[in-house]
């Protein structure tokens, strides 16, 4: 799968699970809150493979690669994995309250794999309104992107999302898609949002960041 460079931050986190792998330009950007994170210069293809195999086992919690070109330098980290594409949506409705789901066990947001052929911001309105119901839906602006990784099969796939924020304006309730393991869906109030996210993944609170709505 292509990635569109030209669209990503100057300053990337990977999340393996739940652990920070920060590329960055220079230690000045690391964001705030990295505790014990080890710092590698230029890391070369066999130093990536280590400290992503340490960070997938756990035996590493958080890594920073300091590099002048981090989008050359993300390239070759994302060799190492399967790349998807996908999009997805922070919605709000009329009186304030923000859409979150239940999935697997944690709070999250509905996003999906990218079509052939489709654009991300017709992927991210597809998505929502499979797996919610929603199709009453009006897109804003995009908020951020995303890196995560997770086991697939016998895959190691690297999830790039784009987030996009949303307006719900109809009457629709939601309807949870079941066949994605989609056990709830609630609007939550503002002053809730960190009850939710207390069980949500670091990435999804990274959206909520990037929209300033934590």
């Amino acid at each position: 799968m292509l990635i569109t460079f030209a669209t990503m931050q100057a300053n990337i986190t990977i999340y393996l699970n739940e652990r920070p792998l920060i590329i960055s330009e220079n230690e000045n950007n690391i964001p705030g809150g990295i505790n014990g994170a080890k710092v590698y210069q230029n890391p070369d293809t066999e130093k990536i493979e280590k400290i992503l195999e340490k960070m997938e086992s756990g035996k590493t919690e958080a890594a920073v690669f300091i590099t002048e070109d981090v989008k050359q330098l993300f390239k070759r980290v994302s060799l190492h994995f399967t790349v998807l594409v996908a999009a997805g949506g922070l919605i709000t409705n009329p009186s304030g309250e923000v859409l979150m789901m239940f999935r697997r066990g944690k709070w999250d947001l509905p996003k999906g794999k990218q079509d052939p052929g489709e654009d991300l911001e017709t992927c991210a309105i597809r998505e929502v309104a499979e797996e919610t119901g929603l199709h009453t839906i009006s897109l804003e602006h995009k908020i951020t992107e995303t890196f995560h990784y997770y086991p697939m099969k016998a895959k190691k796939v690297l999830k790039h999302t784009y987030w996009y924020r949303m307006q719900f304006t109809g009457t629709e309730l939601t309807v949870p898609q079941i066949e994605e393991d989609i056990q709830d869906i609630e609007w939550v109030k503002p002053q809730n949002l960190e009850k939710f996210l207390k069980y949500s993944y670091e990435n999804i609170r990274e959206v909520f960041k990037a929209a300033k709505l934590i």
